[in-house]
């Protein structure tokens, strides 16, 4: 009897540890919607708040922010519109909880799904699927290529035979999201160019599967600002808006995710180009607090994956680039981690701020 009143005791304890942690959210950002001048409809993904829930779980570790109900609830005390995050998968209950409390406050949800590697895992992709379709979500977003094309490719035929995989992936996913119909969201990661997707969606030719629009990545490509944009809206099923802060270096150029409305991108043309061809669609924030990506555009081996760039690609990104300068790019690695939490709450605060009064989102 006295071992069960300490593990009873000892749960309580964690218990409460939680819900003190989820105390510490919300009080932290209480004065967020107040001092806004509007809620949003955009969301969050989880990769906003990765420094905010390693802190969170230094303090309380039994509490994880990106638990699917955890997250939408934080995203909003802060404003913001619904959420993009790994849903897994859910008992009905918890599908249950997480549908109404979406319905109660109008929030949206985009499930996070991995495509099916191969026949043996068709069977945990249809039961994420299955979750994302009893919660109601907007789409699944996924990737199909590892890393940056520019980085973790070394030629183009190794190149070639991931973009391959990655292929017969969505080969694998479209029935399964078709009997379901759940769209599947297939984000422009920095690795095939646009043209290159476009023949990947018209090969696979179903109305689930279609596009998460990143709004800077294709960038990195030497793709454009904005062209990228126009070209994919015509598949979007959901949005990752971010704005990028552009500076030269002496390799090529730095590419920094910066509060909306503080970098280099004419985001109302971004979301005016995307609503003018789905205009039901929701956006959501991506903003990773970290230090400036280095693209390096100016060397050999950056173009070892893409032979079919041409000099004008290059010509326009770099005059893009020159008129488009940001002296404002973030610094983070070398801040404690307290104070990384503190710029990534300013990030995330700032956006959904900007995304109400002047994206009207």
């Amino acid at each position: 009897m006295n071992d069960q009143l300490f593990i009873n005791r000892r749960a309580a304890l964690r218990q409460l540890g939680a819900i003190a942690a989820c105390a510490t959210v919300t009080s932290a950002y209480a004065g967020a919607s107040a001092e806004s001048a509007m809620r949003t409809g955009m969301g969050l993904v989880i990769y906003d708040c990765t420094l905010r829930r390693s802190w969170m779980r230094q303090q309380e570790p039994d509490f994880d922010l990106f638990n699917p109900l955890n997250f939408l609830k934080h995203c909003h005390s802060l404003g913001a519109g619904g959420m993009q995050a790994d849903l897994g998968v859910l008992k009905p209950g918890d599908v249950d909880e997480l549908r109404k409390f979406a319905g109660q406050h109008g929030l949206f949800i985009d499930a996070i799904v991995k495509p099916p590697k191969d026949e043996a895992d068709l069977g945990r992709f249809e039961a994420e699927i299955r979750t994302a379709r009893e919660v109601g979500v907007q789409a699944a977003r996924t990737t199909i290529i590892p890393g940056r094309r520019y980085e973790r490719f070394k030629t183009l035929e190794e190149f070639r035979e991931f973009e391959k995989r990655g292929r017969e992936m969505l080969e694998r996913a479209a029935p399964v999201v078709e009997k379901h119909r759940v769209p599947f969201a297939v984000e422009n990661h920095k690795d095939q160019r646009i043209d290159e997707r476009i023949a990947l969606f018209k090969h696979l030719d179903s109305e689930f599967i279609g596009a998460c629009v990143d709004t800077g990545n294709s960038f990195a490509l030497l793709e454009g600002a904005y062209e990228p944009i126009e070209a994919l809206a015509p598949y979007t099923f959901t949005v990752h808006l971010k704005d990028q802060a552009l500076r030269s270096y002496s390799d090529g150029f730095l590419l920094g995710d910066i509060p909306l409305g503080q970098g280099s991108f004419d985001l109302k043309r971004m979301v005016a180009t995307i609503r003018e061809m789905k205009p039901g669609v929701r956006f959501a924030l991506e903003l990773i607090t970290r230090d400036p990506l280095k693209v390096p555009c100016l060397t050999d081996g950056y173009y070892s994956t893409m032979p079919a760039s041409q000099a004008i690609d290059l010509a326009r990104t770099m005059r893009f680039v020159r008129d488009h300068s940001s002296g404002h790019l973030q610094q983070v690695s070398t801040l404690p981690l307290n104070k990384q939490v503190d710029l990534e709450d300013a990030n995330v605060k700032a956006s959904i701020r900007y995304a109400g009064e002047e994206l009207q989102l």
